[in-house]
């Protein structure tokens, strides 16, 4: 049996590997006044943060069309006897709502099962990569999709942002609100909750919000997945995974740069840790 695996591009998932592990990404779009680009295709990383920071135009994000995935669903609907579509947190983006209606528009198409994963970027993407990884050993789509929604409740997002500027000009803070007013001159620390934004620490400078971030993931445990993902800091990411490998052993980390769809929102100097725990 024959399973595709579709996500979007705020999962975070580089372009290298998802073509190896068969993964089929929907790029969200990002509009900076009258320009409007897709993720990871009509603008790089390297020119969304250039943009972000130096341009005169706060951007806001825009999630797929049904189109968009009636496009590649078909596609895979030709070559696999099932679909599972895994998309950023329905708090956060219209993008399921996308999904869900264009499997409505494919009623003779393969069965099609939309998941809600809660989350964004690279704590999406490691739910993915499981998937995507028991699709390629034949594991069958029950298996897969009960591996899925079991794996939600056991991955984990958090991170340390070096101003809430950007939080605040994209306005998906949720209840990251309530740190307005009360974070002047340090940094802040946010989880990702039920699906939204949420506070969970402050520091007064990085490294000590660095010093959090380990702390955090110290007490979790039976991690079997993690990643790095940073916004504008590949080095301070790499040095938070070479401390992260001395906590939890033997399982590699991978680092990522967080693309448009939550960079809009953290802006520079974001460094965040994703984890999932053992099923």
């Amino acid at each position: 049996m024959k399973i595709g695996i579709v996500t979007d591009s705020s999962a975070d998932i580089p372009a290298e590997l998802a073509h190896k592990m068969g993964i089929n990404v929907v790029p969200l779009y990002v509009r900076f006044g009258d320009d409007i680009f897709r993720e990871r295709v009509t603008i790089t990383d390297e020119q969304f943060y250039d943009k972000l920071i130096n341009g005169p135009i706060h951007p806001v994000t825009i999630q797929p069309s049904p189109q968009d995935f009636v496009e590649v669903y078909k596609k895979l609907a030709a070559e696999s006897d099932a679909i599972i579509s895994i998309h950023i947190s329905s708090k956060l983006s219209g993008t399921d709502n996308s999904a869900l209606l264009a499997k409505s528009m494919l009623e003779n198409a393969c069965p099609i099962t939309v998941i809600d994963s809660q989350f964004i970027s690279v704590s999406l993407g490691l739910i993915v990569l499981m998937a995507a990884e028991a699709a390629q050993k034949g594991k069958d789509l029950d298996e897969i999709l009960a591996m899925g929604n079991n794996a939600i409740p056991k991955t984990q997002l958090f991170g340390l942002l070096d101003t809430l500027k950007y939080l605040l000009m994209g306005g998906r803070i949720g209840k990251a609100k309530a740190l307005v007013g009360s974070l002047l001159g340090v940094k802040p620390i946010l989880a990702l909750k039920g699906g939204e934004v949420v506070p969970s620490a402050q520091a007064r400078n990085r490294a000590k919000g660095i010093d959090r971030l380990l702390d955090d993931l110290k007490k979790i445990p039976d991690v079997v997945d993690i990643a790095v993902a940073h916004s504008t800091t590949p080095d301070d990411a790499q040095k938070l995974a070479s401390q992260i490998s001395t906590i939890v052993k033997d399982v590699p980390v991978r680092i990522v740069r967080l693309g448009t769809t939550l960079g809009v929102h953290i802006g520079p100097g974001a460094l965040f840790i994703a984890c999932r725990q053992k099923l």
